[in-house]
């Protein structure tokens, strides 16, 4: 049989598809027992974790100090709920007291022998993603926080007048676009990365410019940091971090005159990764009709907050500004219903949100 490449750039952790992530670790000199005891009884508490199908713990037998650990999901939303929850980062922490470096990956299982099952099912009913998909070795990632009412305006032309950081990181990896949008006290940060995206953080994190811009908008937070302290500073990005779920994008098509426009969907409570998958299918469906001006579309997610961004062919019409790319009644009353607020004319949301900056890396040369 013969297997072809999807026709677009994508990414999915709605496509049901198993999950494997990996942990690459390198630990501090004399820590080797500590972290063993830790994971030990982090392996106990996440056995029971709705999605969890296994784990590894690997030691390298060329270099003592560098672990690995690989765990098994049956999906990426149960994994991202699970990584994204309180429990989560008092879990890890224990770990991550042991390392001096960590760089988590995940990937979706393609194929797999050793196993008896029938493709594309396994024998635990995950199933396995049908073909490659295509990738334009971009990595999506965002951030979020809320800054203290009435402090808007002020935050805004601080993340608006910052002087932009290096875009080369190393040999492999750039920082190719930073998007800043605003609606409200709420801030999303949207950033896209060829390369190592942990890698990219870092060197823009490390940047002066950088640097004072997040001590200048520090007084305004609506949550207390000091990145002067390596664990406020690391449970803050951690909380803050807003993963990209769902990215869909027209393979070489590269317009001149594209705009970029977010959207915030406040979810109802436990509701945000339902949304997040329903703005995911009206994407998909979108993607197939010839006269979209979408050129591009990410969905971003993390508990009840999910971000949508858009890339448009020129100036949003009258018709798609109003729906946000949501057609029909039928589509309109289920996104009601997964918002948060007063169901009908009353409710918050989705928002149109403010484009504060949008910043592009200079051609390679």
């Amino acid at each position: 049989m013969t297997t072809t490449l999807s026709e677009r750039v994508s990414q999915s952790a709605f496509d049901g598809s198993m999950l494997r992530v990996v942990l690459l670790m390198d630990l501090h000199e004399g820590a080797q027992q500590r972290f063993f005891e830790a994971y030990e009884q982090l392996r106990h508490d996440i056995a029971s974790v709705p999605g969890h199908l296994g784990d590894q713990l690997c030691q390298s037998f060329e270099n003592p100090s560098q672990w690995l650990i690989t765990s098994e999901w049956a999906s990426a939303p149960q994994y991202l709920a699970w990584v994204n929850s309180e429990e989560h980062q008092k879990q890890v922490r224990p770990l991550g007291a042991c390392a001096r470096s960590m760089r988590p990956l995940k990937f979706t299982v393609l194929r797999e022998t050793g196993r008896r099952y029938e493709a594309p099912t396994t024998a635990v009913g995950v199933r396995l993603q049908d073909a490659p998909r295509l990738g334009a070795g971009i990595v999506r990632h965002a951030l979020t926080f809320t800054v203290k009412p009435g402090s808007e305006a002020k935050v805004a032309q601080i993340l608006s007048s910052y002087a932009s950081p290096q875009a080369r990181v190393d040999d492999h990896t750039r920082l190719c676009r930073t998007s800043l949008f605003m609606h409200g006290n709420r801030v999303v940060r949207a950033v896209e990365v060829r390369g190592d995206l942990m890698a990219a953080l870092r060197h823009v994190s490390e940047q002066p410019e950088v640097r004072a811009v997040e001590e200048a908008i520090n007084p305004y937070l609506e949550q207390d940091r000091d990145l002067a302290d390596p664990e406020s500073a690391r449970m803050f990005f951690m909380r803050a971090a807003l993963p990209a779920v769902h990215h869909l994008a027209e393979h070489g098509k590269q317009p001149r005159e594209v705009r970029r426009h977010a959207f915030f969907y406040p979810a109802k409570p436990g509701c945000g990764s339902m949304l997040a998958r329903f703005l995911a299918r009206q994407d998909e469906a979108a993607a197939k009709l010839a006269t979209s001006p979408v050129l591009s579309s990410t969905v971003f997610q993390r508990d009840d907050v999910v971000v949508r961004l858009l890339d448009v062919f020129g100036p949003a019409d009258e018709r798609f500004a109003a729906g946000f790319g949501i057609e029909g009644s039928r589509q309109a009353a289920v996104l009601d219903r997964l918002l948060a607020g007063t169901p009908g004319t009353g409710r918050p949301g989705p928002y149109a949100m403010d484009l504060i900056t949008d910043r592009r890396a200079p051609a390679e040369s």
